[in-house]
């Protein structure tokens, strides 16, 4: 069982490759986090949590992530990925996470938009939102990728 994330910091990347996985590689590589085995994570920032620029974590660790990611061979294509976190004044974040053909402004809203409705079905004030987001136009194989990356 893993301990409960103590960190995280929100991460953004786009690129091309020879293959949708390998776009989908670079992406990460791009944002930041390329060499790290990511735990594909729902949507809940642990209370307590602190926000950090930059995470030190070694090669190859396992690392709870919220992640989306857009992934397009159609040239000529924008597309985009966001990820929102919205907090509460003295308990646990929300996550949100977006991906899709459009601006990154769009992808932003539309995150900001999935926070705020979390916030509301939960009945729970919200007081901050945290977001960060990437395009990318398709050249061959492109991918856009946000993440909020967790740590201990």
């Amino acid at each position: 069982m893993l301990p409960t994330p103590k960190k995280f910091t929100l991460v953004a990347g786009s690129a091309e490759g020879p293959t949708r996985l390998n776009a989908f590689d670079n992406a990460l590589l791009a944002a930041g986090i390329g060499n790290l085995n990511l735990l594909k994570v729902s949507s809940i920032l642990p209370p307590g949590c602190q926000f950090v620029e930059e995470l030190d974590i070694p090669p190859g660790s396992l690392t709870p992530t919220a992640y989306g990611a857009a992934l397009s061979t159609k040239k000529g294509e924008l597309i985009s990925a966001a990820v929102g976190i919205g907090f509460s004044s003295d308990s646990y974040g929300v996550i949100m996470e977006f991906s899709g053909s459009c601006s990154k402004e769009e992808a932003e809203k539309k995150v900001e938009e999935m926070v705020r409705a979390a916030f509301q079905q939960r009945n729970v004030p919200l007081v901050k939102v945290m977001t960060k987001a990437v395009e990318h136009v398709v050249q061959e194989n492109g991918c856009a990728f946000a993440a909020v990356a967790l740590w201990y």
